[in-house]
């Protein structure tokens, strides 16, 4: 699915001869070959599935918003909005991402339906998240307010 829409959007911005997209795309199809031929290594003649190119579209967003605040410190504000613009043209490609409110509802609800009761659980409802929610949710926020709810619990 993701693997097909990718050079699709690419034909598309050539065509409308959207430079920014034309580049962000390029730019994912060459991180998607990358792990395409590491994958290949392993065995793998497939390369990487659906939610390993999320968790890539995930990692290149997390990157950028990073270099976006490291740009704004420094004073190059024009770097800093061509970071914010990849990042809109690489979210397109994820799915609807989850809200604060929606993710400590769904850690609780998880919580529950495994019965978790101490930290020594917090890999199975992390796995159980990755499981269900991959590409949506922040993991980085869900595994705090896990560590939380269980430390507390």
């Amino acid at each position: 699915m993701l693997r097909n829409a990718i050079p699709e959007a690419l034909k598309s911005a050539l065509k409308l001869q959207d430079k920014r997209t034309i580049s962000t795309v390029r730019l994912i199809m060459a991180a998607l070959k990358d792990r395409d031929i590491a994958a290949r290594s392993k065995g793998d003649s497939e390369g990487i599935a659906d939610d390993e190119i999320l968790q890539m579209l995930q990692t290149m967003v997390k990157q950028r918003r990073e270099s976006i605040s490291m740009y704004q410190e420094g004073g190059r504000l024009e770097l800093a909005e061509q970071e914010a613009e990849e990042i809109t043209v690489i979210e397109k490609f994820l799915p609807k991402q989850l809200n604060d409110e929606e993710i400590k509802n769904i850690v609780d609800q998880v919580i529950r339906d495994i019965g978790a009761e101490n930290l020594r659980d917090m890999g199975n409802v992390m796995g159980a998240l990755r499981k269900v929610y991959s590409g949506q949710m922040d993991f980085g926020k869900a595994g705090a307010l896990v560590k939380d709810r269980l430390a507390t619990g």
